[in-house]
């Protein structure tokens, strides 16, 4: 098999010829080297090298380039070569159009001309974005087939769980030939099917099981850590970077996709660092490849039930029975949509009802007319996605207006877009449908309504996921987590409260054990704070260790 390919593309000779050496300096015992002058000849090579079935393991592109600029080049050789790492090469002036291009080819690095000496500034990066390549999963899209009903919620469920933790598949309906083949070929089994690349057919798998299929990681490879991270949304992910970075042995136990709740956003477009915005699971993927480089050890589909003290070690339960223990842990189980109570909702979850964006289902809302469900940024976001699909976006609000709970931008966003309809004052009486939500019945202050919806999205507030916890830390009346100042508000001590110290910030009535991002009371409900919650977090972990 020849070697993976290194392309770089530059119309400046001399700089061109500069980065091969450089590339083929220390990298040519394991990676052929192919030098363009021009996005077109670039573009021209990548289409041979895929007829002769090479991979390409890096796209090394100057951005001011005549005619096909580097931004423009890659876009391009994403649809050629879509697992290549993406570099782009820009002078000085050009930091601000390499940042924009983050978001519009999901940019891997940028590097600043000049790199001199290599072996500080050029070296580091590519061999990050190559150990990075290697262990991307490049299986094509084919190989992993599910076969489900059109509007079976499992069949949903699955297919968002692989989308989620981007796992290339090939969804097929049960009456379509190739799926009824498949079906047949299995002994007609109970759906959804998936079948793997080898050929194995797994029957309405559970998540775990589905989880072991494609290679996700669901089982520790110890009893025992340093610190125990519950959850894998921002928070969650923040905390085992920083974790996992200054030296701590992590464990991230999530029970579905990493991202949590803003890993479904379609679009984040206030968070720092990303002026054009990113989605959710581009910020999730990120997250996670930069948890995975120091370290961390990320759990799938792992739920953790209880969790206990036994003297200075901290004991999570997971659902099967399996304990993990740790010097201290931090829990980032953050919060989950609270759920429509209208008739006829929980029938059609999974069938026209969904909680969240449900990203996956966007295209398939063309031509159609969708409702969403609340009043928040959440359901702004998704509001402003689905409108670049649906025919019409019913946006219904119960408050009289959008500016109390959402940003200014994404009203404004709202306001501009001629196919959303915003419905203030307005809730929803009815759901109705057999086999998928067929139509919307809603009450307005002009009186009852009829909306011909085939999609809803409740985005109606949230509940925190605490009732695991049994009482074992104190929470508010609504179920959050108290930490730090508030578990002493009024001079009183935590119940049980071992220490002659008072808790730490972010600290629980249990000593050891933290909380991070939306599951604390009174925390800001927002991605950076969450991440920002989860790097505080480790600080005082590290303060509780030193002091233990």
């Amino acid at each position: 098999m020849s070697k993976p390919v290194l392309l770089t593309v530059d119309d400046d000779p001399g700089v061109s010829r500069a980065v091969a050496r450089d590339l083929r300096r220390r990298y040519a015992g394991s990676y052929r080297v192919v030098r363009a002058e021009s996005g077109g000849q670039a573009l021209e090579a990548l289409g041979e090298l895929r007829l002769r079935g090479d991979d390409t393991a890096m796209l090394l592109a100057d951005h001011r380039m005549p005619e096909m600029n580097g931004v423009e080049f890659l876009e391009r050789a994403m649809d050629v070569f879509p697992y290549a790492r993406r570099v782009l090469l820009t002078a000085y002036a050009d930091t601000d159009a390499a940042i924009r291009a983050i978001n519009v080819v999901d940019l891997d690095h940028y590097l600043l001309k000049p790199w001199n000496p290599p072996e500080e500034k050029f070296y580091p990066v590519i061999d990050a974005q190559l150990d990075a390549w290697k262990r991307t999963d490049r299986r094509g899209p084919g190989e992993l087939r599910v076969v489900g009903h059109r509007w079976s919620a499992r069949s949903y469920e699955v297919r968002d769980f692989l989308a989620r933790h981007q796992v290339p598949y090939t969804w097929l309906m049960d009456g379509d030939p190739e799926g009824a083949e498949l079906v047949a070929a299995a002994g007609a089994p109970e759906l959804p099917l998936v079948v793997t690349a080898d050929g194995t057919a797994l029957a309405a798998p559970s998540d775990a099981e589905l989880a072991a299929a494609v290679g996700l990681p669901t089982a520790p490879s110890t009893g025992f850590y340093d610190l125990i991270v519950i959850g894998g949304g921002p928070s969650g992910l923040g905390a085992a970077v920083y974790g996992a970075s200054e030296g701590l042995d992590t464990v991230v136990v999530e029970r579905h996709a990493l991202g949590g709740q803003a890993g479904q956003s379609s679009r984040i477009e206030n968070y720092l660092g990303f002026p054009d915005g990113v989605s959710g699971q581009q910020l999730a993927d990120r997250a996670r490849r930069q948890a995975d480089r120091f370290g961390v050890e990320l759990l799938a589909t792992g739920e953790v039930v209880a969790l206990e003290s036994r003297g200075a070690t901290r004991v999570a339960r997971l659902s099967d029975g399996t304990e993990i223990a740790a010097h201290a842990v931090i829990v980032a189980t953050g919060v989950s949509y609270r759920r429509l109570d209208a008739p006829g909702v929980d029938g059609l979850v999974g069938r026209g009802v969904f909680y969240g964006a449900a990203v996956t289902e966007a295209p398939a809302c063309a031509n159609e007319e969708v409702a969403v469900i609340g009043g928040a940024n959440s359901a702004g976001q998704a509001a402003v996605h689905l409108a670049r699909y649906a025919e019409r976006v019913h946006l219904v609000v119960r408050a009289g207006g959008l500016e109390k709970s959402m940003s200014h931008y994404l009203v404004e966003q709202i306001a501009a877009t001629p196919n959303i309809e915003v419905h203030t004052g307005t809730t929803v009486a009815d759901a109705e449908g057999s086999d998928r939500l067929e139509r919307l019945v809603v009450d307005t202050p002009g009186g009852t309504r009829t909306i011909d919806a085939h999609w809803l999205f409740v985005f109606i507030g949230a509940q925190p996921f605490t009732g695991w916890l049994d009482g074992y830390v104190e929470c508010d009346d609504r179920g959050y987590v108290v930490t730090g100042p508030d578990l002493v508000a009024g001079g009183r001590r935590p119940a049980g409260w071992p220490l002659q110290r008072q808790p730490y910030h972010l600290e629980t009535s249990v000593p050891g054990v933290f909380a991070a991002g939306d599951v604390r009371s009174e925390s800001m409900k927002r991605v950076a704070s969450a991440v920002g919650d989860g790097a505080m977090a480790v600080a005082l972990v590290h303060r509780y260790l030193e002091q233990s």
